[in-house]
């Protein structure tokens, strides 16, 4: 049987994350305090106590999710059920495709964090300079979508940003572009659109600044080859392929649609039958109950689901 581990994106981060398997798993209490080491700071009392306002920013948002997905992944693969629970391939939303690249091999754990947090203060700057937004449309397909974003744009930037599952698209674009698409957006079908709480319009040009830098500090990482396990791009549903991949792929995804309702489905074509979310929140277990739901992801987001998984 083929395994998939997913790991979420930003957005999933909540005040309080992974305290209690912090505080009952001892490796997961080693790879916070390792984290705290290389950033410079302490994150882990920031996901486990916040306050909210300073986790949810981008530039601590991503490397706390990382953190604490790594540090989950760590108890499952340290747990005795190793040979067992071992992941064929992995994929990640957005940046959560990092923490894919990690699970994978492909990037060490240092590495990982510390591009992470290099490119949630490059997203930051980025949205500071521009005026962006994401709006989340929910009920309409991509033609629409599309129809809704010629309109609504009125000449400024506004398209898909994520094709998370089969209803539901999110737009990104300056931010009076994503105001029209908000009242126009039942013209076209929505049962509803929603403005993103982030920074800015990511996975757009509005990236571009931040896309550039980021390509220099992934040129000087240390990333391996693919091995036997695979992991999925967001930017075209493929397998990499090699580690120039990785530099291309990820640079291209800060200003590229996320693919992942594709990434799913490809997933599933190649016969995926198992799959856990490891990482904050159950976003993805969500996502994948539009994009099929004959398809059960086991959500491993606390210290009551690693003992449901590991059997302690």
């Amino acid at each position: 049987m083929s395994i998939a581990f997913l790991f979420p994106g930003q957005g999933a981060q909540f005040v309080g994350m992974c305290k209690d398997i912090a505080a009952e798993f001892p490796a997961a209490a080693r790879v916070f305090r390792k984290g705290d080491e290389i950033v410079g700071f302490d994150l882990s009392s920031i996901c486990f106590d916040g306050p909210a306002e300073e986790l949810n920013t981008t530039a601590t948002s991503q490397p706390a999710i990382f953190l604490t997905s790594a540090a989950i992944l760590e108890v499952v693969r340290t747990s005795g059920v190793g040979e067992e629970l071992v992941a064929d391939v992995t994929g990640g939303l957005s940046l959560g495709e990092y923490t894919a690249l990690y699970a994978g091999g492909l990037i060490d754990f240092e590495q990982g964090l510390l591009l992470v947090k290099r490119r949630g203060e490059l997203m930051q700057a980025a949205s500071e300079a521009s005026r962006g937004a994401m709006v989340s449309v929910i009920g309409v397909d991509e033609g629409n979508v599309r129809e809704l974003c010629r309109e609504a744009g009125a000449g400024e930037l506004l398209e898909p940003s994520n094709f998370n599952c089969p209803g539901q698209i999110v737009i990104s674009g300056s931010e009076s572009a994503c105001d029209r698409a908000v009242r126009l957006a039942s013209k076209y079908g929505a049962i509803k659109a929603v403005k993103l709480s982030v920074a800015g319009a990511f996975h757009t040009e509005m990236m571009s600044s931040a896309a550039q830098a980021l390509a220099g500090a992934l040129s000087e990482c240390k990333i391996g080859e693919p091995g036997d396990v695979k992991v999925i791009a967001n930017v075209n549903a493929e397998y990499y392929r090699s580690s120039d991949d990785v530099v291309k792929w990820l640079t291209e995804q800060l200003t590229s649609p996320v693919l992942w309702q594709r990434c799913m489905e490809r997933l599933i074509a190649d016969g995926v039958e198992k799959f856990y979310e490891i990482g904050p929140g159950r976003v993805l277990t969500g996502l994948m109950r539009r994009i099929n739901r004959k398809i059960r992801v086991v959500n491993i987001s606390s210290a009551d689901g690693l003992k449901n998984v590991i059997g302690s």
